[in-house]
């Protein structure tokens, strides 16, 4: 099942704040009810510590309407605002304004998370990596990025928390994120199915292959660009070698596939090359001839520098960078093409 946002009138922080609930329940709408103090109940809070005593005198001292709490209607335990009951208690309070909550136990731990997240006294990391934890175990299918939306925690936190508890959750192919999309844990099986989606239909667009996958666009671009060189659609994925043979691993490329060095139709370095036309009028003088002075300039790093852009790229931009790359090459070896075809014309 997947997840909403449901947006309250009120709410026990301000009004117009907007809450995350599963399917199984929400909110009730209108204006908050009293309920007797005495009909409530303190239970499974997200607190690993229990109440901050501080807090709650903090709270009765005010003498002011505290925001109605949240109340898990089938059980009537306290999902937000044991803080403010402990205060209305102390404050010799008989009833409390509340909103009750019809979802089932596991939602109501996930509301009750998030509204801690959100506002009043928040809650500590050890109470957040407990949580994830717990919502891990009860919602496997939510993704880490899903889960850390809640928890107030960094998605490879939870993902590192998954692995931990990986004995104990329940391992599924394939997990909802904070969109609502499901997608595959496995990126590969996607990436093959696209593969196949391509091979049969080349004139699908790459958001319908996307979806028929399971995979984002950029994913979908990378493996018809993959398979457009000749490539495995899955990165590091090696065919089976026929038997007696032993294939030699393909050598690193990073950068262009003509390294900086020595121009092979000039006989001269290519910073040489470049400094020579910068030097001719017809390109100094012209806009477009500028333009392409400024791109070639940008190009000509040294082997070094490119082995560190190369290393240096975050994980996670990785699919959208190697794409943009091949597309960046691709736009000029078209160039080179054309250039070449006025030369022979003119010839």
């Amino acid at each position: 099942m997947g997840s909403m946002f449901i947006e309250t009138e009120e709410s026990s922080t301000t009004e117009g704040s907007t809450w995350l609930l599963t399917e199984s329940g929400q909110l009730t709408g209108g204006p908050a009810v009293n309920i007797a103090v005495s009909d409530l109940t303190v239970a499974d809070s997200p607190r690993v510590g229990g109440e901050n005593p501080e807090h709650v005198q903090a709270l009765a001292a005010a003498h002011a309407e505290l925001p109605p709490i949240v109340v898990h209607q089938p059980t009537m335990r306290v999902i937000d605002g044991v803080h403010r009951l402990r205060a209305a208690k102390l404050r010799g309070d008989q009833y409390i304004a509340a909103r009750f909550f019809s979802g089932d136990e596991k939602d109501s731990f996930v509301l009750a998370v998030q509204s801690n997240i959100a506002h009043g006294l928040p809650l500590t990391l050890a109470d957040r990596k407990a949580a994830a934890d717990r919502i891990i175990q009860s919602h496997p299918q939510w993704s880490d990025r899903m889960v850390a939306s809640v928890v107030g925690l960094a998605a490879k936190t939870v993902g590192t928390i998954r692995k931990q508890c990986a004995t104990n959750t329940v391992q599924l192919q394939a997990r909802i994120g904070q969109d609502g999309r499901v997608r595959p844990v496995n990126g590969a099986e996607g990436r093959i199915l696209a593969s196949e989606l391509i091979a049969g239909n080349p004139g699908l667009s790459l958001r319908q292959i996307a979806r028929a996958a399971g995979i984002s666009p950029e994913t979908a671009r990378d493996v018809r660009n993959r398979l457009g060189q000749g490539q495995d659609p899955v990165p590091g994925r090696h065919a089976p070698k026929p038997a007696g043979q032993h294939a030699k691993p393909a050598p690193r490329r990073v950068g262009p596939s003509v390294r900086p060095g020595r121009n092979p139709a000039l006989g001269d370095s290519q910073a040489a090359v470049i400094e020579r036309l910068k030097a001719d009028p017809a390109l100094r003088f012209s806009e477009t001839g500028r333009t392409l002075l400024r791109l070639l300039h940008v190009n000509m790093m040294k082997a070094e520098e490119w082995e560190s852009i190369g290393a240096n790229i975050p994980p996670h931009c990785g699919v959208v960078i190697a794409s943009l790359a091949r597309d960046c090459a691709q736009m000029w070896e078209d160039l080179a093409q054309h250039v070449e075809r006025n030369l022979a014309e003119i010839a």
